[in-house]
């Protein structure tokens, strides 16, 4: 079905609206980035058998690791009911805690088997919580039956979002797991514009978390935030608009709307950013050089997929043949829709054999999909990207940018080398 619903005041591209069988990896796929983000918080998994090795397998964890995170499994008794589930994690709770007393904040992550059987992880929280002093107890769903992958990231947020603290003081929070080079990055150059007094959600502690008020005014990192942002709102807080941090051409924008916000000049914005904004633009040439006109197709997987695209074909120079989305969140990607190329498909949701069909005919030259797409692409000569790989990676801001370009270049290079 075709839309022509505008996304934004000057956009009215038309829009592919599908539904039908969907290809996605569930939201607990979250837990691999977010238990290396807050680093004394541990995600409790309350799911099967087969939750435990998708995490395990996501996160490549070794025997002798000590991850911040565990699945409490459900076997056939606690599925059929038989077996008293709550009185069972608290046992495992219980454990867990004497046996790692450095965790300050505790996440009940529910799955589709916890949701099936409707255990109330929610109440679990709050008995837990008021059990445990010093340990902060919280629950959010990462069941795959209706989410993306990345939408665990948003809904741990969100639990964290309501046990702010507040305050009215001016201020900017940058919203969304990031990696601590790109965090650290982004301070240097606010401090050097003379903005000082900036946080990050997540904190990499559980004790830094940031207080949130009428004065915040906050940029999300990541376009697939779309709860984590309306509980913020409803808090006071106000969100600014701007494009995502992917590229020197987006992390510009990003951070000026940043500046701006908290009255920073045109002048002394330039001065801190002009030499690394330079740097990015001069690292993208070597892998520009390969990716320049070749034609890509996006499946609609980590809900990164548009501004990728407006990176990839305006600085870096491709051609997108469908850009493909599970959800189009018109507020948080008004900045990004007029800058796409006008000739590519933008499609919303997802029905695979569709999807496929277009895509073989298109023949494009690089296709961007989740795992279980991938094969059968390649098994077709097509030159697949793991969508999943675009948040295991650092791809934010100036110094990412080659980076994130080299990503896509990657395939172009092994699939020659196999020639050989």
């Amino acid at each position: 079905m075709l839309d022509h619903v505008p996304a934004s005041g000057c956009d009215t591209r038309p829009i592919l609206r599908e539904r039908g069988q969907r290809e996605v990896f569930c939201g607990l796929t979250g837990i691999v980035w977010m238990h290396r983000k807050i680093q004394d918080a541990f995600f409790l998994v309350v799911g099967s058998r087969t939750c435990a090795h998708l995490l395990q397998s996501a996160a490549g964890v070794m025997i002798f690791a000590e991850p911040r995170f565990a699945t409490a499994i459900l076997d056939e008794r606690d599925l059929a009911g038989l077996a008293d589930a709550q009185e069972e994690l608290d046992r495992n709770v219980a454990r867990l805690l004497e046996r790692r007393p450095d965790i300050k904040l505790l996440f009940l992550v529910g799955s589709c088997p916890s949701e099936v059987i409707k255990l109330d992880l929610h109440r679990a929280a709050q008995r837990l919580d008021r059990r445990f002093n010093g340990v902060r107890v919280l629950n959010y769903s990462g069941s795959g039956i209706e989410t993306t992958f990345t939408q665990g990231e948003d809904a741990c947020l969100a639990a964290l979002v309501p046990e702010l603290p507040s305050t009215d003081s001016a201020q900017l929070v940058i919203v969304g797991a990031l990696a601590e080079v790109v965090e650290d990055q982004w301070r240097r150059l606010y401090a050097a514009m003379g903005v000082t007094n900036l946080a990050f959600l997540p904190a990499r502690r559980a004790g830094d978390m940031p207080a949130v008020g009428q004065g915040t005014r906050y940029l999300l990192a990541q376009p697939f935030l779309a709860e984590t942002a309306r509980l913020l709102d409803a808090r006071g807080a106000r969100h600014i608009p701007t494009l995502f941090p992917l590229g020197a051409e987006g992390t510009t924008a990003f951070l000026r709307a940043g500046a701006e916000s908290m009255g920073v000049g045109a002048g002394r914005f330039a001065e801190a950013t002009a030499a690394a904004e330079a740097r990015a633009r001069a690292a993208l040439e070597g892998p520009r050089a390969r990716l320049a006109g070749k034609r890509i197709f996006f499946f609609p997987d980590s809900q990164l997929e548009v501004p990728m695209a407006r990176f990839l074909t305006r600085e870096c120079g491709m051609e997108a043949v469908e850009i493909g989305t599970p959800y189009l969140h018109r507020a948080h990607l008004a900045a990004e829709m007029p800058l796409l190329p006008a000739a590519a498909t933008l499609s919303e949701g997802q029905d695979v054999e569709r999807q496929l069909d277009r895509c073989l005919a298109a023949r494009p030259d690089l296709v961007v999909c989740g795992l279980g797409l991938a094969n059968p692409l390649e098994a077709q000569g097509i030159t697949t990207k793991w969508s999943i790989e675009l948040v295991f990676t650092p791809v934010q801001g100036y110094d990412q940018a080659a980076d994130l370009a080299s990503l896509f270049a990657r395939p172009f290079a092994r699939r020659d080398m196999l020639r050989v």
